[in-house]
């Protein structure tokens, strides 16, 4: 087998909740996609991008310790808990967002990961992805010994009611599965469905204000079909510590222009300060206004991606 990355399949959103007893549910972890690969000599680890994630979780290089094949390609995610207790989208970045290697051993104590896996494309010479996912699952459950930093994500087969411990327990939803459906590679469609209790985005950061020095809150855009930035929104609120805004105060000093990037306008301009937009954040909010701005957004951490990819699509 070569190591050569996929393209995870991914979940369809939906409001309701499918029916029937080929349909089960999971958590919907606020974590990282990770796919781990082993040929039998060498372990590595890619994100949903295809971006190689191997020396950020050392934790996860000693495959033998948690999992009896020979050769594998798992399908999981990769979450840290906060303060409360609950997984912390905020708190994994703070991991997966190292560049400088020489941080890991540091961090890996700081921020202890949990992997929660939940299907296997590729098993000691086999690609699996043309089975059924209750077959792929039976055969995740013989080859994964679960230890303190790698689990099986749990299956329920009672959806809504899983859905309600979720939205009491304010995480962020849940993932319905066809039992019958294969794995498509770098696609999504309906046999996987995500319902949320928290909507998110990845959104560019356009602009921002300050108070006493310090930037207090971030104006938020995304391209639209003709290329344009459009303004949804601002967020001063979220997991920012006191010191992550100080340190943003510092990083966007070389982006700021006198040119407004938005194509729209805003009283909430006033007094803005215009960036170039190359900063992009993960935007936690509770739904879609009728202007077309998000309703209590909540900044979740920042995350390097193409800005151009941030669309309202």
């Amino acid at each position: 087998m070569q190591l050569t990355p996929i393209v995870p399949f991914e979940p369809v959103l939906t409001e309701t909740i499918p029916e029937g007893h080929n349909w089960i549910a999971q958590i919907k972890w606020d974590g990282v996609r990770i796919l781990t690969y082993c040929d039998g000599k060498e372990v590595r680890l890619f994100n949903r991008k295809r971006h190689e994630r191997t020396f950020h979780y050392p934790e996860l290089s000693d495959i033998k310790s948690y999992c009896q094949a020979d050769s594998v390609i798992l399908d999981g995610e990769v979450i840290a808990l906060g303060l409360n207790g609950k997984p912390s989208f905020h708190e994994v970045m703070r991991r997966d967002g190292i560049r400088r290697m020489e941080k890991v051993a540091a961090a890996e104590q700081q921020v202890p990961i949990t992997y929660m896996i939940f299907d296997v494309i590729y098993c000691n010479g086999q690609w699996l992805n043309i089975l059924p996912l209750k077959e792929r699952i039976e055969i995740l459950s013989n080859i994964i010994v679960p230890n303190d930093r790698v689990q099986l994500v749990s299956i329920h087969h009672d959806a809504e009611n899983l859905f309600d411990v979720m939205k009491k327990q304010q995480m962020e939803g849940i993932v319905v599965k066809d039992l019958n459906s294969k794995y498509f590679m770098n696609s999504k469609n309906a046999h996987w469905k995500k319902k949320k209790f928290y909507k998110d985005v990845i959104a560019v950061v356009g602009g921002v204000t300050f108070s006493g020095g310090i930037v207090n809150a971030i104006l938020l855009g995304l391209y639209d079909d003709d290329g344009q930035l459009t303004y949804i929104g601002h967020s001063g609120t979220g997991r920012l510590t006191k010191e992550e805004w100080r340190e943003f105060t510092d990083i966007i000093q070389p982006l700021k222009t006198a040119q407004n990037p938005f194509k729209n306008d805003h009283a909430r301009f006033k007094d803005a300060v215009w960036l170039i937009p190359e900063i992009t954040v993960k935007i936690r909010f509770m739904e879609w206004t009728s202007n077309a701005t998000l309703r209590q957004p909540s900044i979740q951490s920042f995350i390097p991606v193409d800005p151009k990819t941030c669309t309202f699509e």
